[in-house]
Parts: C-alpha cells; structure tokens; sequence
C-alpha cells in the first residue's frame, strides 16, 4: 500500500477528482494549503502598492492505495495538472505501514 500526497493548484482539484474516479480510486482527502516552493511567491500590486505574496494558495490530496494503483493515479494526476508553468505542484509517494477501517475494523488492503 502507498499513501500518495499531492499540492496542486486549486483551480485542478476537480480535474484530479474526475481522473483518479476514472482509474477507480475510491476515496482521497483534501485540505487547502499554503506554501510556497522555488518561485517564493510573487509581488502584487493593490491600490497602487506593490506587497509581496509569500504563501500561494495550494490543494492538498491525499490518497490510500494499493501497489497496483500507484502509477495509474500518478499519471492521472501529473497529466490534468501539468500546465507547463512554474507552481503547478508536487506528488509525494510514501510507503504506508497499516490501514484500520474504524467502523468494521477491517485492516491492510481492504480497510482502503
């Protein structure tokens, strides 16, 4: 099993959602993030004054899924989330040790 976390753009969440679906991945939490990585933000200009933006607003996924599904969703979600441009995100795989299902205490596999 792999625990795969990825920081997208959040104007992609529903892209990533509709891709992983597609592949059959069940579940995956979000969380709105901010961070920044090797653009450290950017300067903006607001009523004539210019402030820089040091954390960007970014989407946080995370996913339990067994070994055969990891290359699938890393596809999926590379290709709907590559723009091209500098901040389009990271994915980070990670082994993951146990699963429980609270509600049946179902474990490993079939608790994802």
């Amino acid at each position: 099993m792999k625990f795969l976390t990825a920081v997208i753009k959040p104007f992609k969440l529903d892209d990533v959602r509709d891709a992983l679906s597609a592949i059959g991945v069940q579940g995956l939490t979000v969380t709105e993030v901010k961070g920044f990585g090797r653009q450290k933000g950017h300067t903006e200009l607001y009523r004539g004054a210019e402030y820089v933006v040091d954390f960007l607003p970014k989407v946080k996924i995370e996913i339990a899924i067994g070994d055969e599904q990891v290359e699938a969703a890393i596809e999926a979600i590379r290709k709907v989330t590559n723009t091209g441009k500098i901040g389009d995100g990271k994915i980070f795989v990670t082994e993951l040790e146990q699963v429980i299902r609270i509600r049946t205490g179902e474990t490993g596999p079939d608790a994802i």
